[in-house]
Protein backbone atom coordinates (compact mmCIF):
# COMPACT_ATOMS: atom_id res chain seq x y z
CA UNK A 1 0.00 0.00 0.00
CA UNK A 2 1.63 3.66 -0.79
CA UNK A 3 2.02 5.84 1.57
CA UNK A 4 -0.20 8.67 1.88
CA UNK A 5 -0.52 11.64 4.21
CA UNK A 6 -2.91 14.40 4.68
CA UNK A 7 -1.00 18.21 5.08
CA UNK A 8 -2.92 20.63 7.06
CA UNK A 9 -2.66 24.08 6.88
CA UNK A 10 -4.53 26.50 8.95
CA UNK A 11 -4.26 29.72 11.07
CA UNK A 12 -5.92 33.12 11.46
CA UNK A 13 -7.08 34.95 8.20
CA UNK A 14 -4.59 37.14 6.36
CA UNK A 15 -1.61 34.80 7.85
CA UNK A 16 -0.41 33.33 4.24
CA UNK A 17 -2.56 29.42 4.27
CA UNK A 18 -4.27 29.99 0.90
CA UNK A 19 -1.20 31.16 -0.97
CA UNK A 20 1.04 28.64 1.06
CA UNK A 21 -1.54 25.51 0.02
CA UNK A 22 -1.82 26.21 -3.34
CA UNK A 23 2.39 26.94 -3.82
CA UNK A 24 2.74 23.14 -2.14
CA UNK A 25 -0.20 21.52 -4.21
CA UNK A 26 1.46 22.86 -7.18
CA UNK A 27 5.06 21.78 -6.16
CA UNK A 28 4.32 18.47 -5.12
CA UNK A 29 1.10 17.59 -7.18
CA UNK A 30 -1.36 17.31 -4.50
CA UNK A 31 -5.39 17.76 -4.70
CA UNK A 32 -5.80 20.76 -2.64
CA UNK A 33 -9.16 21.69 -1.07
CA UNK A 34 -9.56 25.09 0.44
CA UNK A 35 -12.37 25.70 2.62
CA UNK A 36 -13.35 29.48 0.78
CA UNK A 37 -13.26 27.29 -2.56
CA UNK A 38 -16.49 25.90 -1.57
CA UNK A 39 -17.60 28.95 0.80
CA UNK A 40 -17.53 31.42 -2.40
CA UNK A 41 -19.69 29.38 -4.40
CA UNK A 42 -22.55 29.21 -1.76
CA UNK A 43 -22.10 32.97 -1.01
CA UNK A 44 -23.31 33.39 -4.87
CA UNK A 45 -26.19 31.39 -4.65
CA UNK A 46 -27.68 32.48 -1.08
CA UNK A 47 -25.92 35.58 -0.48
CA UNK A 48 -26.25 37.16 2.79
CA UNK A 49 -29.18 34.70 3.44
CA UNK A 50 -27.66 32.62 5.53
CA UNK A 51 -24.54 33.59 8.14
CA UNK A 52 -21.19 33.46 7.18
CA UNK A 53 -20.45 31.04 10.58
CA UNK A 54 -23.14 28.59 9.16
CA UNK A 55 -21.66 28.68 5.46
CA UNK A 56 -18.29 27.86 6.74
CA UNK A 57 -19.26 25.22 8.95
CA UNK A 58 -21.22 23.62 5.79
CA UNK A 59 -17.88 24.32 3.81
CA UNK A 60 -15.88 22.89 6.32
CA UNK A 61 -18.55 19.53 6.68
CA UNK A 62 -18.23 19.26 2.76
CA UNK A 63 -14.28 19.45 2.93
CA UNK A 64 -14.28 16.46 5.44
CA UNK A 65 -16.57 14.46 2.73
CA UNK A 66 -14.63 15.24 -0.05
CA UNK A 67 -11.43 14.27 1.95
CA UNK A 68 -12.61 11.09 3.09
CA UNK A 69 -13.71 9.86 -1.06
CA UNK A 70 -10.07 10.73 -1.89
CA UNK A 71 -8.02 9.07 1.33
CA UNK A 72 -10.28 6.04 0.38
CA UNK A 73 -8.08 6.19 -2.56
CA UNK A 74 -5.15 6.49 -1.74
CA UNK A 75 -4.26 10.03 -2.21
CA UNK A 76 -2.20 12.46 -0.61
CA UNK A 77 -3.86 15.70 -0.21
CA UNK A 78 -3.87 19.08 1.09
CA UNK A 79 -6.67 20.71 3.42
CA UNK A 80 -6.79 24.86 3.86
CA UNK A 81 -8.85 26.50 6.05
CA UNK A 82 -8.93 28.25 9.32
CA UNK A 83 -9.59 25.02 10.77
CA UNK A 84 -10.95 25.48 14.80
CA UNK A 85 -9.14 23.65 17.46
CA UNK A 86 -11.49 21.60 19.64
CA UNK A 87 -14.09 21.32 16.88
CA UNK A 88 -12.76 20.06 14.00
CA UNK A 89 -10.63 17.22 14.93
CA UNK A 90 -13.84 15.02 16.02
CA UNK A 91 -14.69 15.68 12.05
CA UNK A 92 -11.47 14.86 10.60
CA UNK A 93 -10.34 12.11 12.05
CA UNK A 94 -13.88 10.64 11.43
CA UNK A 95 -13.06 11.34 7.63
CA UNK A 96 -9.63 9.24 7.80
CA UNK A 97 -9.57 5.79 7.18
CA UNK A 98 -8.73 2.94 9.51
CA UNK A 99 -4.97 2.75 8.77
CA UNK A 100 -4.81 6.71 9.45
CA UNK A 101 -2.62 8.90 6.91
CA UNK A 102 0.72 10.55 8.32
CA UNK A 103 -0.94 13.73 9.15
CA UNK A 104 1.24 16.67 8.90
CA UNK A 105 -0.21 20.64 10.31
CA UNK A 106 1.09 23.96 9.38
CA UNK A 107 0.00 26.94 11.63
CA UNK A 108 0.66 29.99 9.51
CA UNK A 109 1.37 33.04 11.63
CA UNK A 110 1.87 36.45 11.17
CA UNK A 111 3.07 39.39 13.15
CA UNK A 112 -0.22 41.19 14.10
CA UNK A 113 0.37 44.37 12.90
CA UNK A 114 1.42 42.41 9.34
CA UNK A 115 -2.21 40.56 9.13
CA UNK A 116 -4.29 43.26 10.26
CA UNK A 117 -2.80 45.36 7.17
CA UNK A 118 -3.49 42.26 4.52
CA UNK A 119 -6.82 42.19 5.75
CA UNK A 120 -7.51 45.98 5.32
CA UNK A 121 -5.92 45.87 2.31
CA UNK A 122 -7.85 42.32 0.88
CA UNK A 123 -11.23 44.38 2.01
CA UNK A 124 -10.05 46.80 -0.56
CA UNK A 125 -9.30 44.51 -3.16
CA UNK A 126 -11.95 44.33 -6.61
CA UNK A 127 -10.95 41.07 -7.30
CA UNK A 128 -11.60 39.28 -3.95
CA UNK A 129 -14.53 37.90 -3.59
CA UNK A 130 -17.24 40.25 -1.97
CA UNK A 131 -18.43 37.63 0.13
CA UNK A 132 -15.77 38.04 2.53
CA UNK A 133 -15.77 40.38 5.26
CA UNK A 134 -11.75 41.00 6.14
CA UNK A 135 -11.92 43.97 7.87
CA UNK A 136 -14.69 41.70 10.43
CA UNK A 137 -11.94 39.74 10.67
CA UNK A 138 -9.71 41.79 12.74
CA UNK A 139 -9.71 40.75 16.04
CA UNK A 140 -7.59 37.11 16.42
CA UNK A 141 -9.66 34.13 17.39
CA UNK A 142 -7.81 31.58 19.54
CA UNK A 143 -9.48 28.48 18.04
CA UNK A 144 -7.96 29.59 14.73
CA UNK A 145 -4.59 30.18 15.99
CA UNK A 146 -3.55 26.94 16.84
CA UNK A 147 -2.65 23.67 16.27
CA UNK A 148 -5.80 20.57 16.06
CA UNK A 149 -5.45 18.20 18.93
CA UNK A 150 -4.40 15.58 16.00
CA UNK A 151 -1.28 13.53 16.02
CA UNK A 152 1.38 14.09 13.54
CA UNK A 153 3.92 16.64 13.01
CA UNK A 154 3.46 20.35 13.42
CA UNK A 155 5.45 22.87 11.70
CA UNK A 156 5.32 26.95 11.74
CA UNK A 157 5.22 28.77 8.86
CA UNK A 158 5.71 32.53 9.49
CA UNK A 159 5.14 34.89 6.52
CA UNK A 160 7.36 37.08 5.93
CA UNK A 161 10.24 34.33 7.84
CA UNK A 162 10.00 30.83 6.04
CA UNK A 163 9.50 29.68 2.13
CA UNK A 164 7.37 26.65 1.54
CA UNK A 165 10.63 25.31 -0.27
CA UNK A 166 11.63 24.96 3.80
CA UNK A 167 8.53 22.76 4.76
CA UNK A 168 8.93 19.81 2.47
Amino acid sequence: MRKFRVIIITGLPGTGKTTLARDLAKRHGLPLICKDTIKEPLLDVLGSAVPSRVLSNISFAVMFSITRDLLALGDSLILEGNFRSGEHEAPLLAALPPVAPTIVQVLCSANEEERRSRLLRRADDPARHAGHKDAGQLEPVAACDSFLDLPGERLTYRVGFASCETLF
